[in-house]
């Protein structure tokens, strides 16, 4: 197969080992700076263009759009579609993912496990939405904060109506949530792609943090997940419309409640903590959806 990867940075760990394996299966592979891209929008001739050219045909798009760059990496991922290429994960499904509340409200439809959330616009309703997710201390989320960014843990009532107060003057997007105390700073990082979890690691929070994000100095270690967490997981991915997906989930008392459903999930954290190849199940993935079967030639007359 011909596929490309929409990364910004070739050199960057998932980009570098999605390459790596994919050539070891005998594919030739592309990596495509998302932001080069311009594309022409026609009924009959759509097209994706870069540096001057017209990009050749691909069997087969692997995103890895960063949160920064959502809208327009969404919008050369549609034009993809719109030619008719097979991608990983499509622009619904990561424009779903990467929008924070939406994402939960559909989770919520869907009855899976979820922390208690509030979200509120007037200043005059905070001290309901504190108490809405059990009071402090609990957890303030900026919906646009990525990798632990904008994540604040509210240990008084006194402190959560401070903060809160301070970013609705900033007029920034906010979610108040409960927090999970069992949780003991771990969550578990699920990885799925299409219908299965393919491996699963507990990141651990260094000390006097609260956040378990391997980029604010977390750790991660192997763990051998429920049959609860697994299905949990699945669903997850599936209520996003995501075939590749790292789910993040915490363990509560009543059960796992899902954190997040991340569409570009890294690699390299989950390959060093389980030792599997995630980069070769995802092209193996592609080989099984993405090639276009062979025809059959006609039997001869006679």
């Amino acid at each position: 197969m011909h596929i490309a990867i929409l990364s910004r940075n070739r050199n960057l760990y998932s980009t570098r080992r999605l390459v790596e394996a994919a050539e070891s299966r005998g594919h030739s592979i592309r990596v495509i700076d998302t932001l080069r891209c311009y594309m022409s929008i026609a009924a009959h001739h759509p097209s994706i263009h870069l540096k001057g050219q017209e990009l050749e045909h691909f069997d087969a798009v692997i995103p890895r759009i960063g949160a920064s760059v959502t809208f327009y990496g969404c919008a050369v991922l549609r034009q993809f579609e719109m030619m008719g290429t097979y991608v990983v994960n499509d622009s619904v499904g990561i424009t779903r993912s990467r929008d924070k509340l939406r994402s939960l409200q559909l989770l919520s439809r869907k009855g899976l496990g979820l922390p208690i959330t509030g979200f509120a616009h007037s200043p005059d309703d905070i001290p309901d939405l504190i108490t809405m997710v059990k009071g402090a201390p609990l957890v303030i989320k900026l919906l646009e904060g990525t990798q632990g960014i904008g994540v604040v843990l509210a240990e008084t009532n006194q402190a959560a109506e401070s903060v809160i107060q301070a970013f609705m003057g900033m007029k920034a997007n906010i979610m108040v949530q409960e927090y999970i105390k069992e949780a003991r700073g771990a969550d578990i990082r699920c990885f799925v792609i299409g219908d299965k979890v393919v491996a699963s690691m507990k990141r651990q929070a260094a000390d006097g943090e609260f956040r378990s994000n391997l980029h604010r100095g977390g750790t991660a270690s192997l763990i051998r997940i429920t049959p609860e967490e697994r299905s949990t997981a699945i669903r997850a991915a599936k209520a996003m419309g995501l075939r590749v997906a790292g789910v993040d989930l915490l363990r509560a008392n009543h059960g796992p409640v899902i954190m997040e459903v991340n569409s570009s999930p890294g690699l390299q954290g989950i390959e060093t903590a389980t030792g599997k190849d995630i980069a070769g199940l995802i092209i193996e993935h592609l080989e099984k959806h993405a090639s276009t079967p062979r025809k059959v030639p006609p039997k001869p007359k006679g």
